[in-house]
């Protein structure tokens, strides 16, 4: 086995991978590898090549001709079914970088390197032709850092620490999940995805990483990622967290995916986490949890754009432009008497953004009212919502209360969340589709 089969995975994921004509197939965005208890070395048995639609595939080693530096060249002959990693199977780049691990030479030793961090792994080809990881990069760990504590930021890591290229044989830990990647890592790895593409992700992983995952990331991306996940994940991942961090994670959701989420939770725990939460925050998820699933009230959003009838055109624009704001909200203002939250004062009417853009800024959103297009109250159905918002070709319709109140919108998303089947995403992940 020559040196110049030897690859470094950390070089060898975001590279193209082309088929013989010279066609780009896709993207290798990982490796896959098995461990055996007859031998050291783990066997290489193929990639995880991210195509076209962000779908991920996997290709098998012996389909592939050749690795270089610029490029891997395959038979051509890729199944395009969804890669669904299995129990014994590893992905270096997603678990095992940022591994703690020992290194058990004397040389190593002496060198400080008794305690380190993978930093990479070198994967060779045998005279078969079947490849093998044969050779670890580790950067040494500060003090203090064992195989059993969380490993270093990426930052860190790179700012200290002395590194040495050891044989896999005298590595201790690679395999165990005593030593596993930290899950900062593994989001590292996965940083560019989208929120829904990260949720595809996370779905595929075992509830003990998913967990991980969960409680390494921050409380507005954990909510965002829950809004993308189907209901037994959001079940799962909320129950792994203490209450008071399950509270705050319910808070920065959208309200109408916080009550839902809510609404699959025993009473009792849902009680719990809605006295942890602000009462201005637990309010609006108290009123949606207080209708029918599929009606407009247990569908709406409690947070749509509102504005007194004296507001400019300017200020409007201003507040349907925060990054924060679905585009299915900000497509519509809401004009109503104050309060201007919800429940509001007696509801006017609402603005579409197109008119917003064509009206002088200075002139007030009262002067631009259409009161045609009637609000429904929130008993209204399913199919009730649905037909107004096909008839009026809306994206968004606002909900009132018996008294004329504004208390909500039901966008196009929630309606098709609740018509499409209930098992959608799970679809949608065996199908590979993206948003």
């Amino acid at each position: 086995m020559s040196a110049s089969t030897r690859v470094f995975v950390a070089r060898l994921t975001g590279l193209s991978v082309f088929d013989p004509l010279g066609d780009q197939v896709g993207r290798v965005r990982d490796v896959v590898v098995m461990f055996s208890v007859n031998r050291p070395e783990p066997r290489v048995i193929g990639l995880v090549v991210e195509v076209p639609g962000r779908r991920r595939v996997f290709v098998p080693m012996t389909r592939v001709t050749s690795i270089d530096a610029g490029a891997v060249i395959t038979t051509g002959l890729v199944n395009m079914r969804r890669f669904e990693q299995r129990t014994n199977e590893v992905l270096v780049a997603a678990e095992l970088f940022d591994r703690a691990v020992r290194v058990t030479t004397a040389e190593a030793v002496e060198a400080g390197f008794a305690d380190s961090l993978v930093e990479d792994l070198a994967i060779e080809q045998g005279p078969r032709r079947d490849w093998i990881g044969t050779r670890v990069f580790v950067r040494q760990a500060p003090a203090g850092v064992s195989s059993a504590s969380k490993a270093m930021s990426r930052l860190t890591r790179r700012r200290s620490g002395k590194t040495m290229l050891v044989d896999i044989r005298d590595v201790v830990g690679l395999h165990e999940q005593a030593g596993a990647q930290s899950a900062e890592r593994l989001l590292e790895t996965y940083d560019d995805l989208k929120v829904a593409d990260l949720a595809e992700v996370i779905h595929d992983l075992n509830p003990k990483r998913r967990a991980e995952v969960a409680a390494a990331l921050d409380d507005e991306r954990l909510a965002d990622l829950l809004e993308e996940l189907p209901e037994d994940d959001q079940v799962e991942i909320l129950a792994g967290l203490a209450n008071e961090r399950a509270a705050d994670v319910l808070e920065a959701m959208e309200p109408d995916d916080a009550a839902d989420l809510l609404a699959d939770l025993p009473p009792e725990q849902a009680e719990e986490l809605l006295q942890l939460m602000e009462p201005d925050e637990a309010a609006p998820l108290r009123r949606l949890l207080a209708y029918d699933e599929k009606t407009a009230g247990g569908m709406m959003t409690t947070e749509p754009v509102i504005l007194g009838p004296e507001a400019t055109i300017a200020e409007a624009l201003a507040t349907v432009r925060r990054e924060e704001l679905a585009p299915a909200l900000a497509s519509m203002v809401y004009v109503c008497r104050p309060p201007l939250e919800a429940p509001t004062g007696r509801y006017l009417g609402l603005v579409h953004i197109q008119r917003l853009l064509r009206e002088p800024p200075h002139a007030a959103v009262g002067s631009i009212i259409d009161k045609e297009i009637e609000p429904v109250v929130a008993t209204a159905s399913l199919e009730t919502v649905t037909r107004t918002l096909a008839t009026y070709n809306l994206v968004s319709l606002p909900v009132v209360d018996d008294d004329g109140r504004l208390i909500g919108a039901v966008t196009v998303d929630d309606v098709l969340d609740h018509i499409l089947p209930e098992d959608w995403r799970e679809e949608r992940h065996e199908l590979g589709v993206t948003p």
